[in-house]
């Protein structure tokens, strides 16, 4: 990888790709698996057809599905002809469908017809009726296009993909269940066919005007507590990220990265695809994160790095079926506490595990370990920000003031990673950043005197117990210390005489039997009184609680439960 940052474009990303690693794996997923030079070539025959549907350049392309080759085929193809990516959370309901939609003023929308028991196609009809009379429609006035590709189907190595010009532009059943394409949408394959009336010299000519500072992909964020905004990034922005990222990492060609995080978020999308692509190592992935599926697929892969948050690898490690002789892990990274990324390297094999932090407004990454770091600075979470990024720690009070080092606050971020600003919202973009240009994160940290950052918690999550503030992570690193614990979260809950009190929910190690007093008893041997949890309830999981689809427990869900469980929600 080169020692210094040449500004680019995904297109040309992908065409040194298939240049030098021509016939080596560029994506495995599933059953489908594909070369740079194939993926190339059907990259470019989306592009085409994009172009005779009358996609130009700016406008909004929406992908509505999990993790494949055509996810990315989509993307790819759209970033070739200046289009910019929206992509769609598949656990986003109705309303945040049409918000995401709305916001971004997408003009097409290309989407399966069903995933993991979802009918998107009846999803759609909800916010857009008159996809079954015409387009566009009076709720999502701009979106003029919908292309719905009936899942299960499996296209040809190249050129027009293996599909039937004869296919019919709607009305045809979607084999997984999805029902039939509407009348107003577009058959995938018949879409595909549009191709064949566009010439490679006019997608040539489309993609030599995009450049590195057109927006690439429009990211709507988690929408904890409001609607989703939808953060504006550039090639430059995400290139540079996977870039100076993957230097971190010492991602190489001959890698086989399996990626646990899904496409939809920028995770999966920078700091996997396009940390793939910058060096043409093969991506590895699942249509959707399970954690036995993907110990299987890394092991059968011989997969040598993967990256995820702490819960994600939680959930392998303490899967019934995870041995570490399966593996070949050399590393990767993680945005994981030091109890986490100890076992990582030591259950998992991965010894050159980089620590992350980052955020979808920073591209994402912010700060990463290099592989070559001390391992014990590695552990305890101690990263340098990435090259040409300022970074500083802020009052939490005035949001304005630079603390000293070591002093804890919010981690505020400067430079060429930062995004150009929520899309039409001026007014969340301007509360986002200081009068001097700073972005607030809303993450609390430290920056130490050698200028390595360490990430303490979410502002948001801090809770007080007696006038003392406790950081969930604090309570977190204490419980995952325990052999038996698998996974650990905790929120603060309502008490009438100090205010708020930890509650903790655990799971399990496989095969593991401890009694909550017991773990209760673990942590006040081991840290200060007021942090040591009031409740502890032992959960066989926390999908039935609230996971976001990166994997990440929503605490405001869990605190919820909580209060309704523990009979505080009064």
């Amino acid at each position: 990888m080169s020692a210094a940052w040449t500004p680019t474009v995904l297109g040309r990303a992908l065409d040194a790709a298939a240049s030098t690693r021509g016939e080596a794996d560029a994506i495995v997923c599933d059953a489908m698996r594909l070369d740079w030079r194939t993926l190339r070539e059907r990259v470019r025959t989306t592009a085409r057809a994009m172009l005779a549907l009358g996609i130009g350049p700016g406008e909004r392309v929406g992908i509505l599905r999990g993790n494949d080759e055509r996810w990315l085929e989509v993307f790819y193809a759209a970033a070739l002809i200046g289009a910019v990516t929206v992509p769609v959370n598949t656990r986003f309901k109705a309303a945040e469908l049409a918000h995401c939609l709305r916001e971004s003023e997408c003009t097409s929308l290309f989407m399966v017809g069903s995933f993991l028991r979802i009918d998107f196609i009846a999803m759609l009809r909800e916010v857009l009726p008159e996809v079954d009379s015409g387009l566009p429609g009076e709720r999502l006035p701009h979106l003029e296009r919908v292309v719905i590709d009936r899942a299960g189907s499996r296209r040809g190595p190249g050129g027009a993909g293996g599909i039937s010009v004869a296919a019919c532009p709607g009305g045809a059943p979607d084999p997984a269940g999805g029902g039939a394409v509407p009348p107003a949408a577009l058959d995938a394959d018949f879409f595909l066919a549009l191709a064949a009336q566009v010439s490679e010299a006019a997608l040539d000519e489309r993609a030599r005007r995009v450049s590195a500072a057109d927006l690439l992909l429009i990211q709507f964020t988690s929408g904890t507590t409001a609607f989703p905004k939808g953060v504006m990034l550039t090639h430059d922005n995400m290139l540079r990220n996977a870039w100076a990222a993957g230097q971190r990492v010492g991602i190489r060609s001959d890698d086989r990265y399996f990626n646990c995080r899904p496409f939809f978020h920028v995770g999966g999308s920078t700091l996997s695809a396009l940390m793939a692509l910058m060096v043409g190592a093969c991506l590895v992935t699942l249509p959707t994160f399970e954690a036995g599926a993907a110990l299987e697929a890394m092991a059968r892969e011989r997969c040598t790095l993967t990256s995820g948050n702490d819960t994600l690898f939680q959930m392998m490690m303490g899967h019934p079926t995870f041995s570490r002789d399966r593996l070949c892990l050399r590393g990767g990274w993680c945005a994981a506490g030091p109890e986490t990324v100890r076992r990582i390297m030591d259950e998992m094999g991965a010894e050159a595990i980089c620590v992350a932090y980052g955020l979808s407004e920073s591209s994402p990454n912010v700060a990463m370990s290099h592989w070559q770091d001390p391992r014990e600075q590695r552990i305890a979470g101690r990263a340098r920000p990435l090259d040409g990024l300022e970074v500083r720690i802020a009052d939490t009070d005035t949001g304005e003031e630079a603390l000293p080092p070591l002093a804890a606050g919010e981690i505020q971020v400067r430079g060429w990673a930062v995004m150009r600003g929520y899309c039409n919202n001026p007014e969340a973009t301007a509360r986002t950043f200081t009068r001097e240009g700073w972005l607030r994160t809303g993450d609390l940290g430290t920056v130490g005197k050698d200028g390595c950052l360490q990430m303490i918690g979410r502002f948001k999550d801090v809770f007080r117990v007696g006038g003392e503030n406790v950081a969930p992570a604090e309570v977190e690193e204490v419980l995952l210390a325990h052999p038996a614990i698998a996974t650990a979260q905790v929120v603060g809950v309502p008490d009438a005489r100090l205010g708020e009190v930890a509650a903790a929910y655990v799971s399990l190690r496989a095969g593991a039997n401890v009694q909550p007093d017991d773990l209760i008893e673990w942590t006040r041997s081991r840290c200060a009184n007021f942090r040591v949890p009031r409740y502890l309830r032992i959960v066989a999981d926390f999908e039935s609680i609230g996971m976001t689809a990166s994997g990440k427990v929503r605490k405001t869900d869990l605190r919820a439960h909580a209060l309704r469980e523990l009979g505080l929600a009064t």
